[in-house]
C-alpha cells in the first residue's frame, strides 16, 4: 500500500486540463502525479519537464517511451515499467518489441540506432552508472547532439520517477498492470504497490 494515498482529481482544479489530457491519452491520470499535487509546484515542475523530455524534440516518441522502459526494469521500478509497457504500446511499439526490450542487443525487433540509445539507457540507469565513451561513440553514429540530450534526458527523469514512485510505494494502476502483464509478460502485476 501507498505510503501517501493519491489525491483526488477535484482536490487540484488548477491541473484539470492535464489531467484530463492524461485520461485521455494514457487511459488514466497517474497515481504519482495525483500524490505529488499535494505540492502544485512541484507537480507542475514535473509534468512540465515531462511535456519537454517525453513530446518535444526529434526523437520519436516510441524510442523515448522505450528508452525509459529499459531504464525503470534496470532500475527496478515495478510502477514505471507499466506505465512505460503501456506509453510504449500507445505510442506504436508491439507487444513483440516490449517484451523484447531485456534482449535489446540481440533481438532482430532494434536497429542499431534503436540498440546504441537502449545501451546508453540501461547501463545509465544502473548505479553506479556504467556508461562509457564506447557507448556514446556508437550513438553518436546515429543520433545528434540534440537528440542524445533528449535521450540522455528521458533516463534521468526515470531517474526521479524510480526513485519517486519505489520510495512512496505508489499503487499501480489497473490499465498499466494490465498492459504490463500482456506485454511484458511478466506474472504477478497487480494493481497496488508496483505490482
Amino acid at each position: 500500500m501507498a505510503h501517501l494515498q493519491p489525491l483526488a482529481r477535484e482536490t487540484v482544479p488548477e491541473f484539470q486540463d492535464r489531467f484530463d489530457h492524461y485520461a485521455n491519452t494514457r487511459g488514466f491520470v497517474p497515481n504519482s502525479i495525483l500524490t505529488m499535487s499535494r505540492r502544485p509546484a512541484i507537480a507542475k515542475a514535473f509534468m512540465d519537464l515531462n511535456h519537454a523530455v517525453l513530446y518535444q524534440g526529434t526523437v520519436s516518441e516510441e524510442l523515448k517511451m522505450l528508452v525509459s522502459l529499459i531504464a525503470s526494469q534496470a532500475s527496478g521500478c515495478r510502477y514505471c515499467q507499466a506505465h512505460m509497457a503501456n506509453l510504449s504500446s500507445i505510442y506504436k511499439s508491439s507487444d513483440d518489441k516490449i517484451r523484447a526490450v531485456w534482449e535489446f542487443e540481440t533481438s532482430d525487433l532494434f536497429s542499431d540506432a534503436e540498440r546504441a540509445a537502449l545501451r546508453v539507457a540501461f547501463k545509465g540507469a544502473i548505479v553506479p552508472n556504467q556508461v562509457e565513451e564506447a557507448d556514446f561513440a556508437e550513438l553518436k553514429k546515429h543520433f545528434d547532439e540534440g537528440q542524445i540530450v533528449e535521450i540522455v534526458a528521458s533516463i534521468a527523469l526515470f531517474g526521479y520517477l524510480n526513485r519517486w514512485n519505489d520510495t512512496m510505494a505508489t499503487d499501480l494502476e489497473e490499465l498499466p498492470a494490465d498492459v504490463a502483464k500482456r506485454a511484458i509478460g511478466v506474472v504477478g502485476w497487480e494493481v497496488g504497490k508496483h505490482g
